[in-house]
């Protein structure tokens, strides 16, 4: 729910309404209350930026169509002229490299896209796409492009920035962080939302910190759904966490499969876009390859990787990601032309399926606009629910001062059938979360410190509040 600190009371100067004493919360309350308020102390700024940048990748979509218009679009011709050729013009434009993938015109007006790998100046793990009009044959350009989506160079900022704000692998663990705390800052939110009497969750006729937190708790019992839905696909391919998954994805065989590459077929653990391809027209080609894949059920759009060598076959795959999802794929023998293996995509295991819609829902591609607009709700109200999270801590302080913590020695109010299986189930969690776990471990591992040296210096006692 919430992302950024919360509060004690309702207001400082009130005396809150005691928690009925049989409640099962009332001794956790302070506790997560603590916990919400120190995660989104120091969590918040991590979360701010993925909102800010995940604001900005859910409207690339749309820009990019604008864009980059001239390339990703053509007048509609009368016929489109055979792969073979479109390809053919684009290599004669950028010889350059080797064709890493094919992905014919999808529409009447759109550009076949031709992916070379290996071009000098083209990052690492990135193509460069030449477009091309399908019914001319004429180039119309050609840009840097990564990943399945096919982002262009503008979306493939944003994205990388979202990701790892342009700083590699280190800088993944800043998003790996963010996914991690904010399913775990959100349930501490609604737990305390709904531990509070109803009275005090009003929002109309308050004013002053009350009315901050009525907004703040409002709008992030209303958002926590899809606060947890974007942790937990965030974790799916997250460095640490993501490893996890796919771990455990594998233990039970709900790893997702690929169609085989090898001319002989049997689909399995092989990955069909891994290698880098060679010769486009190598054996029957790509017109009677397409051909072959067209008469499997493999519908537009779809991406057309060469033989990476010569015990390899072609791979067509199919590859829209918007709702229904077509991700069928095919592997059709260089030699022959014949099908040597198919792999449908409801043949995928459950998991696989969950972890491709979630995925896809998540970067916005599965619902298109609609998906995209909701994606920029969500992240507007993360943004107001750390900004007023923030406005809180203000208006706890007193006079100068920016704002008051929480006190300390909660957990002693929590009983020990409560406090222990709870102990137990952060550390499972924070094995399978790193970036949850190792941030917890040195905050309390500061807090006791903390505590330690002031109740040595006769400053506080354990259990009550600090000065």
């Amino acid at each position: 729910m919430t992302t950024a600190p919360s509060t004690t009371t309702d207001e400082a100067p009130q005396p809150a309404a005691p928690a009925p004493s049989k409640s099962t919360w009332a001794p956790l309350r302070p506790l997560i209350l603590r916990l919400h308020f120190y995660a989104g102390v120091l969590v918040a700024p991590f979360l701010l930026v993925a909102a800010v940048t995940g604001l900005l990748y859910a409207g690339s979509f749309q820009a990019e169509k604008l864009v980059y218009d001239h390339e990703m679009t053509v007048p509609v011709g009368e016929r489109k002229l055979p792969v073979s050729e479109q390809v053919a013009a684009a290599r004669k434009a950028h010889p350059e490299g080797t064709i890493s993938a094919v992905r014919p015109s999808p529409a009447a007006d759109a550009t076949t896209r031709v992916m070379l790998s290996g071009v000098p100046g083209v990052g690492e793990g990135h193509t460069l796409a030449v477009f091309v009009d399908p019914y001319t044959a004429k180039v119309r350009g050609s840009l840097e492009q990564y990943g399945s989506t096919g982002a262009l160079p503008l979306r493939t900022w944003i994205d990388e920035f979202h990701r790892d704000l342009h700083l590699g692998e280190t800088g993944r663990l800043y998003s790996e962080l963010a996914a991690s705390w904010l399913g775990v800052i959100s349930a501490g939110g609604l737990v305390l939302w709904f531990s509070r009497r109803r009275a005090l969750r009003k929002v109309r006729g308050t004013k002053g910190r009350r009315r901050t937190l009525g907004l703040h708790g409002s709008v992030g019992v209303w958002a926590a759904a899809g606060f947890f839905f974007l942790s937990a696909t965030g974790l799916t391919w997250s460095a640490y966490a993501g490893a996890h998954i796919d771990e455990l994805r594998t233990s039970l065989g709900q790893a997702t499969p690929s169609v085989s590459a090898a001319a002989g077929g049997e689909h399995g653990g092989h990955d069909s876009a891994a290698g880098q391809a060679g010769d486009a027209a190598h054996g029957v080609g790509l017109d009677k390859v397409l051909a072959a894949a067209r008469a499997e059920g493999l519908g537009d759009p779809v991406e057309i990787v060469p033989p990476a060598d010569a015990d390899s076959a072609y791979v067509v795959k199919q590859v829209q990601r918007s709702w229904p999802t077509k991700q069928d794929a095919v592997a059709i023998d260089p030699a022959s032309g014949e099908v040597a293996d198919v792999l449908r995509f409801e043949d995928h295991p459950v998991l696989a399926k969950l972890t491709r819609w979630g995925i896809d829902l998540h970067t916005g591609v599965l619902f298109g606009l609609a998906n995209q607009i909701a994606l920029m709700l969500l992240a507007l109200s993360l943004i107001l629910l750390i900004v007023w999270g923030y406005r809180m801590w203000w208006q706890r302080g007193r006079g100068s001062a920016f704002g008051r913590p929480i006190p300390r020695g909660a957990w002693q109010q929590v009983p020990p059938q409560i406090l222990v299986p709870l102990l137990a189930g952060v550390a499972v969690l924070g094995y399978f979360l790193p970036l949850f776990g190792i941030p917890l471990a040195a905050f309390l591992a500061v807090d006791i410190l903390l505590g330690e040296i002031a109740y040595r210096r006769g400053r506080r006692s354990y259990g009550t509040p600090a000065g």
